[in-house]
C-alpha cells in the first residue's frame, strides 16, 4: 500500500526546510492553533480568505518536522485533484514530502486497485469515463424519449442517488423525502425503473461508474475487517478539507477509514456550501461536535486574501438571508488595508455589460494587473460566449476554465516528450534555460505573437511551462529531471499551471480560486438566483454562489447586469435579490455607483497608505526587477506593494502575514523591503 516519498528536488539554489519554531513563527494565532493542535477530533471553521489551506498545511508539516506524524501514514483528501497537487507541492516546498493527498475518488481507486485481486479476484473492471452512453441506452430499453440535455440531466439524478447511498428500490421514497420532483419530464417511478436498468447494463458490459469506484471500496472495506485493518494501518492522521461539500457515501468511506479512532482534522465554511444539487450536505460539518464531543474547535475568521471593501459586501450578503446564521458560520475580519471602492454597474443590453467588462479590464492591465489576476465570473456557462466575443475584439487573451484539460492539449504532451528526452542530456547553463531552448523547437518564442486565437492559446501553454520551471528553479532549486518528475506528477493529477490570460469561469469553477480583480456579470434575478431555484433551500444557496463570487476577489470587485438580452430589448431584468439595500440606489451619488458603460480609471491609492513609503518602495522594486531583468510585478503585485506601504511591518514575522508575501519572496526580498520602510537604502543581492 506505501509508495515511496517524491524524489527531492535538485541543486544549489535549494533551501533547508524550515524549524518548527521558524514554521509557526509564520501564522497568525488561529492558525498557529490549527497546526499546533496534532491529535485530533479537531473542526476548523474555515472562513473565505483565512489562509485554511496554510493552516492545515503547516499542521501536517509541524507533525512531520516534530516527529509526530509519520509522512507516509497521513491521507490529506481535498476535493480536486487540483487542490491535492497544489497540497503536495505546498508541504514539499517545506521540506515535507512522502504525505498522501489526494481527492476521495483517487484515493478509493487506488485502494481499490490494490485489495481488488484479494477480495473478488482478477483486475478492476474498466471504468466507464462518461455515463452518457450507458444512460441513453437504459432510457432506450424503457422507451422513453430523451435528447442530449435529458441524458445529462438523468446522469445527474443517478450520480445522486448512488453517493446519497439511495437504492432504485428506495429511491422514490428518498427522492420524495429530499423534495426532487422528477428529471427531464420523468416522474419518480420512472427514474426509479431506470436507475435499475442502467445498473443491470453496466453489469452487462462489465464496466463500473465513478460512484462505483467509491462504493466497492465501501463494501470492501465493510465486508473484509482484515482489509478494513490493513488500510487502518497504513493511514493513521486524516485531514478532510471541504468537508461542508462531503457525501453520505465518502462520509461513509472516511468512517471505515477511522474505524474507532479519532485523529481526524476537518476543515469547511458552511458558508461557502453549494454543491447540494449533486449530494453532498453541510451537516457532517455542523454536527462534527455532536459525534465528537471532545472536539477542538478552531475558527479562522481573519481574511488576508480581499480588501476591507470586498469582506463587507461578502458578510452584507450573508447577513441580508433573513435568518438565522448558523452556529458554524464565519463573519470574516478584514486583514488587509483598504482598497478602491467595490463598483456596481448597470448596462443597456448583454452585449454592452460584456463591452463594458473588456474596457476595464483593460484599464487595469494599463495599471499593472496581470490578465493571469483578472476573472470573469457568471451563473451559467452560456453567458460566456459574449465575453469571449468582446475580449477577442478587443485584443485581450483569456482562457474559459473548464474547457480541454491543460495536459491533455496537444502542444503540452508534444513539449512533455521533448522535455523529457533534453532531461537525459548533458548541456551546460540552468535548467530555465534549458527548458526555453528545448521549447523554442516546439514553437515557444520569449515575446507573444500578435495573433489571437489557437496561435496565441499554444504561445499560452507553452509560456505556462517556461514559467513553471522559472517558479520551481527558484523555490526548490529543481534541475531537468525534478522538473519533469514534477510535470508527469501534475498531468496525473491534472494539477496545471497559471496561463497568462483572463480567466472565464462559472462561480462553481471559481471555487477555490483568487484572483485580484473579479467581475461578476449578470447578478439579475433569473441568473442569481437562477430561475430554476426553487424553495428556500435552493435560493439559499445561490445566495452562497454569490458570497463564493465576492470572495475571489482580492483587490479589484465589480458585479454588474444588463437590462435586456439584447441591442433594443424591453429593459424588463432587475438586480438580484441578493443586493437589495446593498446596491446604491440611481443617482445617490455614492462612490460605488457606476452606471451604464463607461472607462474606469487606474485603482485609487486607500486613505491609510503612507504615499512617501510607497514611492519608496515601488523604487526599489523598479531596482530589483531590472537587476533579474523581470517585469516589475513579478517581483512584487500593486497590492502587495500597497499592503506593505499601509502595515509599514518592522519584522519579518509582521511581513509574512501580508497577502503576496510567501516564503519565497520574504527570503529573497525581506530585508531589503524592512530597510526601505525604515527610510534606509537596501542592499540589492
Amino acid at each position: 500500500m506505501s509508495t515511496p516519498a517524491p524524489s527531492t528536488a535538485r541543486g544549489a539554489a535549494a533551501t533547508a526546510p524550515p524549524t518548527v519554531e521558524e514554521l509557526l513563527d509564520r501564522l497568525d494565532p488561529d492558525q498557529r492553533e490549527v497546526a499546533t493542535t496534532l491529535t485530533g477530533p479537531l473542526c476548523v471553521l474555515a472562513g473565505a480568505g483565512t489562509g485554511k489551506t496554510r493552516a492545515i498545511t503547516y499542521r501536517i508539516a509541524h507533525g512531520v518536522l516534530s516527529g509526530r506524524y509519520d509522512p507516509q501514514r497521513v491521507l490529506a483528501v481535498t476535493f480536486t485533484a487540483r487542490a491535492a497537487g497544489e497540497m503536495r507541492s505546498r508541504l514539499r516546498d517545506l521540506g515535507v514530502g512522502g504525505v498522501q493527498a489526494r481527492t476521495f475518488h483517487a484515493a478509493a481507486l487506488r485502494q481499490l486497485s490494490y485489495f481488488w485481486p484479494k477480495a473478488v479476484g482478477g483486475q478492476v473492471p474498466r471504468i466507464v469515463e462518461h455515463k452518457a452512453g450507458l444512460v441513453g441506452e437504459a432510457a432506450g430499453r424503457l422507451g422513453l424519449a430523451s435528447d442530449r440535455l435529458a441524458i445529462r440531466d438523468l446522469a445527474g439524478e443517478i450520480e445522486w442517488a448512488k453517493v446519497s447511498l439511495v437504492t432504485p428500490d428506495d429511491y422514490v421514497r428518498a427522492a420524495t423525502a429530499a423534495g426532487r420532483e422528477g428529471v427531464a419530464g420523468h416522474d419518480l417511478t420512472t427514474i426509479s425503473r431506470l436507475l435499475s436498468v442502467y445498473e443491470d447494463a453496466k453489469s452487462e458490459r462489465g464496466v463500473i461508474d465513478f460512484e462505483d469506484v467509491l462504493l466497492l471500496t465501501v463494501g470492501i472495506l465493510s465486508e473484509r475487517e482484515d482489509i478494513a485493518a490493513q488500510v487502518r494501518g497504513q493511514y493513521r492522521h486524516f485531514v478532510i478539507d471541504e468537508y461542508q461539500d462531503t457525501s453520505p457515501l465518502q462520509q461513509r468511506l472516511l468512517e471505515l477509514w477511522l474505524g474507532d479512532r479519532q485523529e481526524i482534522c476537518v476543515v469547511g465554511d458552511v458558508s461557502q456550501t453549494i454543491y447540494s444539487f449533486t449530494g453532498a450536505t453541510p451537516r457532517y460539518l455542523t454536527e462534527f461536535r455532536r459525534r465528537y464531543p471532545d472536539a477542538a474547535v478552531v475558527r479562522l475568521v481573519r481574511d488576508y486574501r480581499s480588501t476591507p471593501q470586498v469582506v463587507r459586501l461578502a458578510n452584507d450578503v450573508l447577513a441580508r438571508a433573513g435568518r438565522a446564521r448558523s452556529s458554524a458560520a464565519v463573519e470574516l475580519v478584514a486583514g488587509r488595508p483598504s482598497g478602491p471602492p467595490v463598483t456596481f454597474d448597470v448596462y443597456d443590453d448583454d452585449e454592452a455589460e460584456a463591452r463594458g467588462v473588456a474596457t476595464r479590464i483593460a484599464a487595469l492591465r494599463r495599471s499593472g494587473v496581470p490578465a493571469s489576476q483578472i476573472a470573469v465570473l457568471y451563473r451559467t456557462n452560456a453567458q460566456s460566449q459574449v465575453v469571449e466575443q468582446a475580449l477577442g475584439e478587443a485584443g485581450i487573451g483569456y482562457l474559459v476554465r473548464g474547457g480541454e484539460r491543460f495536459f491533455s492539449r496537444p502542444e503540452v504532451r508534444d513539449a512533455i516528450v521533448l522535455l523529457r528526452g533534453g532531461a537525459r542530456a548533458q548541456v551546460e547553463g540552468t535548467m530555465p534555460e534549458h527548458v526555453r531552448v528545448l521549447l523554442e523547437g516546439a514553437g515557444w518564442q520569449p515575446e507573444p505573437p500578435a495573433a489571437r486565437g489557437a496561435v496565441r492559446e499554444r504561445w499560452e501553454s507553452l509560456n505556462a511551462l517556461v514559467q513553471l520551471a522559472d517558479s520551481l528553479h527558484e523555490t526548490r532549486g529543481a534541475d531537468m529531471t525534478a522538473f519533469v518528475e514534477e510535470l508527469l506528477e501534475r498531468a496525473a493529477a491534472q494539477h496545471a499551471p497559471a496561463v497568462d490570460g483572463v480567466t472565464l469561469a462559472s462561480l462553481h469553477a471559481a471555487k477555490g480560486l483568487e484572483w485580484d480583480a473579479v467581475f461578476l456579470i449578470g447578478v439579475s434575478e433569473g441568473l442569481l438566483p437562477i430561475s430554476l431555484a426553487e424553495g428556500a433551500d435552493a435560493v439559499a444557496e445561490e445566495r452562497r454562489l454569490l458570497y463564493v463570487g465576492i470572495t475571489r476577489a482580492r483587490t479589484h470587485l465589480t458585479l454588474s447586469f444588463a437590462r435586456s438580452r439584447a441591442a433594443g430589448g424591453r429593459g424588463s431584468r432587475r438586480r438580484s435579490r441578493f443586493l437589495e439595500g446593498i446596491w446604491p440606489e440611481e443617482g445617490s451619488g455614492g462612490r460605488r455607483v457606476a452606471r451604464g458603460p463607461r472607462t474606469t480609471t487606474a485603482p485609487t491609492t486607500p486613505d491609510d497608505v503612507d504615499d512617501a513609503l510607497l514611492e519608496r518602495l515601488r523604487t526599489w522594486r523598479a531596482q530589483v526587477a531590472d537587476r533579474i531583468d523581470k517585469p516589475a510585478f513579478a517581483v512584487l503585485h500593486d497590492s502587495t506593494l500597497l499592503a506593505i506601504a499601509a502595515a509599514q511591518p518592522r519584522e519579518l514575522r509582521q511581513l509574512a502575514i501580508l497577502r503576496g508575501v510567501g516564503p519565497t519572496k520574504l527570503q529573497a526580498y525581506g530585508a531589503q523591503i524592512l530597510a526601505v520602510v525604515r527610510g534606509e537604502e537596501p542592499t540589492l543581492d
